[in-house]
This record gives C-alpha cells, structure tokens and sequence, in this order.
C-alpha cells in the first residue's frame, strides 16, 4: 500500500509513510482515519516520511490539497523526511496551505525529526 499510517504518543502523533506514486483511491482509505485522528485528538503532529515517494498522479494531488486545506488548522507540526531535491521543496510549497510549524528533514536526520515534533 503506498500510505501506510501509525499513531503514536496515544494519537497525537500521526507518522505517515509514503512509497511509489499515490493514486486518488489511496486517500479514500487515508483521509477517513487522518479524520478521525483529528476528531478525538483535535491538532496533532504529522510525521510524513517521503523516502520513497514518487509523487502524485494528478487526482491524487487534488485530494491531498483539498485535505491540507481543510485541515489548515489541525496540524501542530509537521516534520518532513525525504531524500531528494524536491521533497526538500515540498516542504517549503506546503508552508502556505497549513497553520503547522513546517521542517524538513533528509532521510538521515529522521531522529531529529521525531525529537523536533517531540519538542514542548
């Protein structure tokens, strides 16, 4: 499955996992159980792990925007892993589209970026 999601810190941190290219259908499956994180725990802290993402086939970029903007607000922090120049700049295209304190973190650093979303 390319999204592959746990909860840790009792639901208050969502480490999500990405691989391959993400198709629409993937956020059927996601975007319920991000909702329902959001409903019991109201803001959370996202760790989203890129390493081996591919990107989007173009309605699965549409239902990703939509979710970021209905979520603006929702999110605390969000702490981005990835491996390549452009993940690095998703990053930095994601600031506008959340309330969240957003960093981004290569794949190497994925410790200090859990002890960053673990911060008071």
């Amino acid at each position: 499955m390319p999204i592959q999601f746990t909860e840790e810190d009792g639901g208050k941190l969502l480490v999500v996992h990405v691989s391959g290219k993400l198709l629409k259908t993937d956020y059927a499956q996601f975007a319920p159980e991000f909702e329902r994180l959001i409903r019991k725990h109201g803001r959370i802290r996202l760790l989203f792990d890129m390493t081996a993402f591919h990107g989007w086939e173009p309605g699965a970029a549409w239902e990703d925007l939509k979710l970021g903007l209905k979520h603006f607000s929702d999110i605390e922090r969000l702490a981005m892993i990835g491996e390549t120049k452009w993940q690095h700049g998703m990053a930095t295209f994601s600031r506008p589209f959340t309330k969240a304190a957003v960093r981004y973190f290569d794949h190497a650093n994925a410790a200090d970026a859990r002890a960053w979303l673990n911060e008071v």
